[in-house]
């Protein structure tokens, strides 16, 4: 079985803004697509979108349990557990795009079990879960850059300066087509801009 093209997504702040924008982009032209995303607000089935539709408890429960069998009993978090049972229900299920958000960081994320997507994207970094990621914006960026694999393409939006070091230098090692917002394309006003880099000089 195969997954869908997948963007992966990573970042500390948009990410889910990213997905739902990507989401919203992708149905208008009529794709069917796959995502998943965390937390949830009041159910759990909200983390996984089939096709999309929200997953039915039955199906969840169904996928969940075939996940605890193979797993057979060794040791696997709240979050391995669920980003493999949307992975497998979203490999089962026809679709023709895969969005996954990371959980937490990057390169050690459950969601970094996919080896080969289509796209990354970095959403900006900040600093976040400092007691996991690291202490430094350029430590958590570091975090963050593990998901972009060789050859993939990765598109990051603007980042403080210590972030975009951080992600280029990821993408050169892996050599990955970068993509940096400001520089490739361009999709905010300039009031946006200022106050950007309003906010990112007072990090």
């Amino acid at each position: 079985r195969r997954l869908p093209p997948v963007i992966h997504v990573a970042g500390t702040n948009g990410k889910g803004s990213t997905i739902a924008f990507l989401r919203g982009i992708a149905e208008a032209a009529g794709l069917r697509t796959h995502v998943y995303t965390s937390p949830h607000l009041v159910r759990f089935a909200e983390r996984i979108r089939l096709a999309g539709e929200l997953i039915s408890e039955d199906d969840l429960a169904e996928v969940v349990a075939r996940i605890e069998t193979a797993n057979e009993g060794e040791p696997i978090t709240f979050f391995e557990i669920t980003t493999a049972a949307a992975l497998l229900a979203f490999a089962e299920t026809p679709a023709d795009l895969c969005l996954v958000e990371v959980g937490l960081g990057g390169r050690y994320d459950a969601t970094n079990v996919i080896e080969r997507p289509a796209i990354t994207a970095i959403a900006p970094v900040a600093l976040d879960h400092c007691e996991f990621l690291g202490e430094t914006i350029a430590e958590i960026a570091g975090e963050k850059a593990g998901i972009i694999k060789p050859g993939v393409p990765c598109v990051s939006t603007r980042q403080v300066e210590s972030a975009l070091v951080v992600i280029r230098k990821a993408a050169e090692r892996a050599r990955a087509p970068l993509m940096l917002a400001g520089r490739d394309f361009n999709a905010w006003t300039e009031q946006d801009r200022v106050r950007y880099q309003d906010s990112a000089g007072n990090m």
